[in-house]
């Protein structure tokens, strides 16, 4: 399986903002896919109902409808592996101070340019099991 990231470099973190990125991936990177998984964090601004204020409804029920949305534990969103791609931008591909966004999205589009022609892969060791003692409070439990 090839990996593929692909970082953009916006404004800001609004709900509009949100709609526009899950637009772009699933009709610019994924657009032959019948659905696409999207694992993201419970932050205020994740709304699917923002790609109706940005969007055409036809357009948007049609984005909707090919997405799978997943989203993490709330307050267990340190888990996703995007966040650990995001600390290693910030080590490896970023300069101390970037003086301009057009600089910055250079220096963004190098970085994981460089990641994706490598095939470059997180190394996950937080096991499944791990993960069900560590974050057990988290999940409902059942009673028999």
């Amino acid at each position: 399986m090839s990996r593929r990231r692909e970082v953009l470099v916006e404004e800001d973190h609004t709900s509009r903002t949100y709609a526009r990125v899950v637009a772009h991936i699933v009709e610019d990177m994924y657009p032959g896919a019948e659905r696409v998984t999207l694992v993201e964090d419970n932050l205020s601004a994740h709304k699917l109902a923002a790609l109706y204020e940005v969007y055409s409804p036809e357009r948007a029920r049609s984005i909707i409808e090919k997405l799978e949305v997943v989203r993490t534990p709330k307050h267990g969103s340190w888990l996703n592996i995007a966040e650990c791609e995001l600390s290693v931008l910030t080590r490896q591909g970023l300069d101390k101070r970037v003086p301009d966004r057009q600089t910055l999205q250079q220096q963004v589009k190098a970085w994981y340019s460089q990641r994706n022609q490598k095939q470059t892969r997180v190394n996950w060791q937080f096991t499944t099991k791990d993960a069900r003692v560590k974050l057990k409070k988290l999940y409902p439990a059942i009673i028999t």
